[in-house]
């Protein structure tokens, strides 16, 4: 199998990865605040700190551990001080961005797009004239999972921050393969899940909220602090509730320490190499359209086989090739109408720092292949 659906989820994972989490499933259980050996807040609090390290946040303390970006979206869009107010996201948001704004009406007042354009580049400056008095938070995708465009963070936060609002930064296709700096472009929450370019498991992830900006949980329930407190005052929150997935934040933990060793620039170098073979490839090929361009430095492309379907497309090349890539909108739809694709979205290829020139090119091959036969068919009926 040739695994080209890394946006999805990473694989294979780092040795590491899979020896931390089964050596946390061997050993008896840890708890969050018990004392003794068996304390699971140790393994929690590394995992912050390389997590900080990784991503530019100083203030570690402030990373929360969730299920990954869906509930750290959710937490974020319910915790932030935004109730009844207006809010901006960028055309190329996830859904699970867009759902959660679209649908808590308790939360969100107002929802308005920042338009992108064909390649998935949100323009700072719409995001500017798209600006009022009761814009309360703006939320931006760093990385798009469709084309792979890398958005100007730092200046829509400089934006956000002039007239008064947050800036929220879903980095869940970025983290671990694209640098990061918080703290540098004056980020106040960000969304990060762990099964993607960090080489967790599945079920792992987070959330960071800037110190001193009003943030109520999503969730009550047990933490092992302090089972005498039934209500917070005065902001004494406590946001991971519950039993945490310990195992999952070892293993976390050891993709983040992978990643650190690694050095992302040098995780970018390598799968930007990658892209730029697989696009040049497939721009040689008649009959297939690609989507974004030469300033998508992102590991992911879109593409589509023409009189193909890309779920067709997408299932050919698994069964025909084993090559697995994936199809669809890509649970993102807002994009798709800037990009000039159609309802039923893109084949969508996407590589990690383990994926090889071997499995580029023979994505290429079978592409070739496949709009060779579609040909020779379409003259046998003529």
């Amino acid at each position: 199998m040739i695994y080209l659906n890394q946006a999805a989820s990473t694989w294979p994972k780092p040795p590491c990865v899979l020896q931390a989490q089964a050596s946390a499933l061997s050993a008896p259980p840890a708890g969050q605040f018990r004392g003794g050996a068996a304390d699971g807040t140790g393994v929690m609090d590394e995992c912050r700190r390389r997590l900080g390290t990784l991503l530019g946040i100083g203030d570690s303390e402030r990373i929360f551990f969730s299920s990954g970006a869906t509930d750290s979206a959710n937490a974020v869009i319910c915790g932030l001080p935004i109730r009844g107010r207006r809010v901006l996201a960028t055309q190329i948001e996830h859904n699970s961005i867009l759902r959660p704004l679209m649908n808590r009406k308790d939360r969100v007042g107002h929802v308005d797009i920042v338009p992108c354009d064909s390649a998935g580049w949100v323009n700072p400056k719409d995001a500017e004239a798209m600006l009022d008095e009761n814009t309360a938070a703006v939320f931006v995708n760093h990385c798009s999972n469709v084309t792979g465009m890398i958005q100007d963070v730092g200046a829509i936060a400089e934006i956000a921050h002039s007239r008064g609002a947050l800036l929220v930064l879903d980095c869940a296709q970025s983290a671990g393969c694209i640098p990061v700096k918080a703290d540098a472009w004056g980020v106040d929450a960000l969304i990060f899940t762990g099964h993607k370019s960090l080489f967790g498991p599945q079920g792992t992830g987070g959330y960071y909220v800037r110190r001193g900006i009003p943030f109520a949980p999503f969730r009550y329930g047990g933490t092992g602090r302090d089972s005498r407190q039934l209500t917070y005052e005065n902001g004494d929150y406590e946001y991971e509730p519950g039993t945490q997935n310990l195992p999952g934040i070892s293993a976390l933990a050891a993709g983040v320490e992978y990643v650190l060793e690694e050095g992302v620039e040098n995780i970018a170098r390598k799968e930007q190499a990658l892209m730029e073979r697989l696009r040049k490839g497939l721009q040689a090929i008649g009959g297939v359209r690609l989507y974004g361009d030469e300033r998508c430095a992102g590991p992911v492309l879109s593409f589509t086989i023409e009189g193909l379907r890309p779920a067709d497309a997408a299932y050919i090349l698994e069964g025909g090739y084993h090559i697995r890539v994936r199809s669809g909108l890509h649970c993102a739809p807002l994009i798709h109408s800037a990009m000039g694709a159609g309802n039923l979205g893109t084949v969508r290829a996407s590589v990690s720092s383990l994926n090889t020139e071997q499995d580029i090119g023979c994505l290429i091959g079978a592409v070739r292949e496949i709009v060779k036969s579609l040909e020779d068919a379409h003259e046998d009926r003529r």
